[in-house]
């Protein structure tokens, strides 16, 4: 059976782990632009023909004056060794097996020119990100040249308008192409115009080639499909300049319908990395051989005995993207997003896929982003010992090899096995005495929060209250059960009871039912505000008062230092509190091993009396069925282990978090010194604990400025308004010091400030490209975040 690039579509993703078939195939915001391209192909109507000429149509053409095989390039694509270890060498060599047709190098791609062109027998192309009249820009331009690179293709980045300004120019300084084209000779090719406009203003800076695309739906959220303003861009441009198109080419035909509307050729790229995780060097060579051959086809089809018959005529009606929507699949299985839940394109499920393809783009930035334990206290063996400790308890407690066998080999009861060990460490740790039978294990506090709201939300009038800035897992999950949300924004100095008590009111006067406020008492995320123990006593009286639930999740006591204000549940003495709980920070996160603590009697309809935590295994059991038997063997060995004292277990992690947010506040006090930060506008708060501090500066902290910390400064951090709800935070921004070490942190402060100082126009003339990190090597970065 013939594979069509759909298929390798889908074997690649059996191959590659989520995170990376996510990086590649993810795209900006609600993915609108993502799927605008094949959407726009989808819409094209080819008219065939009854008569075709005699053998295979010749697919040759001439651009630039180079002879292509086919009217077809390979676009840059970065990262190309996530799909397979060889990575570009992989793809010239199975590009050159199919067809003679440029390779365009990414500006981001893992070799040197010089290793890529004395590898290569095709042409090459280089893709440059926001090149500049500097000496590190010059140098490159003239290796390339020296390697033999035929042309020099300008990306065009993110708009330094907001992301909704979708379609607008590209963040591209017209004059930039000017500034190139006086240190080359070699063709200059101006890649992610959508406008007839800006492609006359390309020609007009000295382009010598346009390439209509939308990156891939990565940069612009809402952008219009390449191929719906490829007519326009082509009727502007009048043959003055190949015009080439980028996004949306997955088979022959699109190849034909690309050309028929006006380009000269098309590039492809998520193809080629498919083709390159299936078979590296002959998957890339069969990607391309079977695109080639489909449209031979189509050509055929249509009666078009060359490239040079390709015409408008051939096409029966392009549509608009704003007036015609795509028809219903056929056959495909193609599904229509609208058709979806509405979470599916809330731009909140779309922060974290944001923020690790930034990460993985720029993996030697320094990164403040990621919220989760540093991986230094980690040792492999102790897996197989805290599992082995596990095994040896249940064998000393009576249990029989068959059972011990059976209790981690099989499904386990959904509120889980190990309860009373649970139970155990919270009295000994937490103060926190409550009976086994009211905790269910769960996969991970996300799935607690989960479990929670689906059994406390049992209407569409009832409302779950939020501080503002607020964990955004809590407010995910809201979203996946169309569970209302209101918000209480957070003061300085954190939560406030009154401001809790009016906004329960508010909700009430508008018919609303509130259920449960959620809440991170102890050096939250993202704010890093730890609640007084006064607050405390206040808000489990308001709540008994309101009659309310208070939904406490606070995973980062134990592993700050010194002494922690009780939790809410352990000063809870009318079940007022719903404990979310995690091993994630404590013992590893790699076990996903969580726990709600939910004693709050239930009375049912039958007159019978139980937990809420009974229900919640209900639905748990419904959902995960159970929670992975070997993770809390593991989880549980090391209770075992540390006789229940997480604190103690944690007293060495703890200690390092403690003085990595010390010494990352006197970094910025060393590099923003009182006068210098009032003048500036910057000023950040200072936790005594947890993993997270903020960081308030005087520019717009969004997508797009994250996008040229990484880039220009190398060094990453969180935007704050993903953790407001209902908007806030825009010039805000997240620090995570969990992950770094002394000296990780000190690069990243001094990379951060100049970034900073930058953006608010503060540097001298000139300085942002001196500043622009060139010995990455020095520090270790690039991680995910939480």
């Amino acid at each position: 059976m013939e594979l069509t690039l759909s298929d390798f579509a889908r074997l690649a993703e059996a191959r590659l782990p989520p995170a990376t078939w996510s990086l590649f195939e993810g795209g900006a915001g609600a993915e609108r632009a993502l799927a605008a391209d094949p959407d726009a192909f989808d819409r094209v109507r080819l008219r065939s023909s009854t008569t075709s000429g005699a053998g295979r149509p010749e697919t040759a053409t001439t651009i630039l004056g180079r002879l292509w095989d086919a009217p077809v390039g390979i676009a840059p694509l970065a990262h190309q060794a996530l799909a397979h270890p060889s990575g570009e060498l992989a793809t010239l060599r199975g590009t050159a097996a199919a067809a003679g047709v440029p390779v365009v190098i990414s500006a981001f791609a893992g070799r040197p020119v010089e290793e890529l062109a004395a590898e290569s027998t095709v042409p090459l192309w280089l893709q440059m990100c926001r090149p500049r009249d500097r000496p590190p820009d010059r140098a490159l331009i003239a290796r390339a040249e020296r390697a033999g690179f035929e042309a020099l293709v300008l990306a065009a980045g993110v708009p330094a308008t907001a992301p909704e300004a979708a379609g607008s120019a590209p963040g591209l300084d017209w004059a930039q192409v000017g500034r190139v084209r006086a240190l080359t000779s070699l063709p200059i090719i101006v890649q992610g115009v959508l406008t007839g406009q800006d492609a006359l203003r390309a020609i007009d800076a000295g382009a010598d080639g346009i390439v209509v695309a939308n990156h891939g739906g990565r940069r612009i959220e809402g952008a219009a499909g390449a191929l719906d303003v490829l007519p326009e861009v082509a009727a502007a441009v009048a043959g003055r300049v190949p015009v080439l198109l980028d996004g949306g080419v997955h088979r022959g035909r699109d190849v034909l319908a690309a050309l028929a509307l006006g380009a000269e050729a098309v590039l492809i790229g998520r193809p080629v990395l498919h083709g390159l995780a299936v078979g590296a060097a002959e998957g890339v060579n069969c990607v391309l051989a079977t695109l080639l051959e489909e449209f031979e086809d189509a050509m055929a089809s249509a009666g078009l005995a060359s490239v040079a018959d390709i015409g408008t005529g051939l096409v029966e009606a392009a549509g608009d993207t704003a007036a015609t929507p795509p028809e219903p699949a056929r056959g495909g299985g193609v599904l229509r997003a609208a058709d979806l839940h509405a979470s599916v394109t809330d731009p909140v499920m779309d922060t974290m896929n944001f923020l690790n393809e930034v990460t993985l783009r720029y993996p030697e930035a320094v990164s403040f982003a990621p919220g989760r334990p540093y991986g230094g206290f980690f040792d492999t063996e102790q897996i197989f010992t805290h599992v082995r400790r596990y095994l040896d308890h249940l064998a000393s407690g009576g249990r029989s090899p068959a059972q011990v066998r059976e209790t981690v080999y099989q499904y386990g009861p959904s509120a889980g096995l190990i309860r009373d060990l649970i139970a155990a460490s919270l009295r000994a740790d937490e103060g926190i005495d409550v009976p086994p039978d009211s905790i269910v294990v769960t996969v991970g506090c996300q799935e607690a929060m989960f479990l929670a709201l689906r059994a406390l939300m049992a209407g569409p009038d009832d409302v779950l209250l939020v501080s503002s800035p607020s964990y955004m897992g809590i407010t995910g999950a809201a979203r996946l059960l169309d569970a209302e949300v209101a918000v209480v924004e957070e003061r300085e100095d954190g939560l406030s009871c009154a401001d809790v008590d009016a906004a329960i009111a508010a909700e009430r006067a508008r018919g609303r039912r509130p259920r449960a406020i959620y809440v991170i008492p102890d050096h939250s995320n993202p704010s890093g505000v730890t609640m007084p123990l006064e607050t405390r006593h206040e808000l489990l009286d308001l709540a008994d008062r309101l009659d309310v639930l208070v939904l406490e999740d606070s995973p980062y006591r134990l592993v700050s230092p010194g002494v922690q204000i009780q939790s809410l549940k352990s000063l809870d003495r009318r079940r007022r509190v719903v404990h979310l709980g995690s091993y994630a920070k404590t013992i590893f996160p790699g076990a996903r091993v969580g726990y709600a603590i939910a004693d709050q009697p239930v009375l049912r309809e039958d007159g019978t009396r139980g937990l809420l935590a009974d229900e919640l295994a209900k639905i748990k059991s419904m959902l995960t069925v159970n929670t992975s038997a070997l993770s809390q063997a593991a989880v549980a060995g090391a209770l075992l282990e540390c006789g229940g004292r997480v604190s103690d277990l944690n007293s060495r992690s703890a200690a390092h978090y403690g003085d990595t947010m010390r010494y990352t506040l006197d970094a910025l006090e060393r590099v923003f010194p009182a006068e210098r930060r009032a003048e500036l506008g910057v000023c950040w708060n200072a936790p005594t604990g947890g993993f997270f501090l903020t960081l308030q500066v005087p520019f717009p902290a969004d997508n797009a400025a994250l996008v040229r910390s990484a880039e220009d400064f190398g060094v990453i951090w969180t935007p704050m308004a993903y953790f407001h709800p209902h908007g806030g935070g825009s010039r805000t921004i997240r620090l995570s010091i969990s992950y770094l070490t002394r000296a990780e942190a000190d690069e990243g402060v001094s990379r951060l400030a100049r970034f900073i100082e930058t953006e608010a126009g503060a540097a001298p003339p000139g300085a942002r490209a001196a500043m622009r990190p060139t010995a990455f090597t020095e520090v270790a970065g690039g991680h995910h975040s939480d």
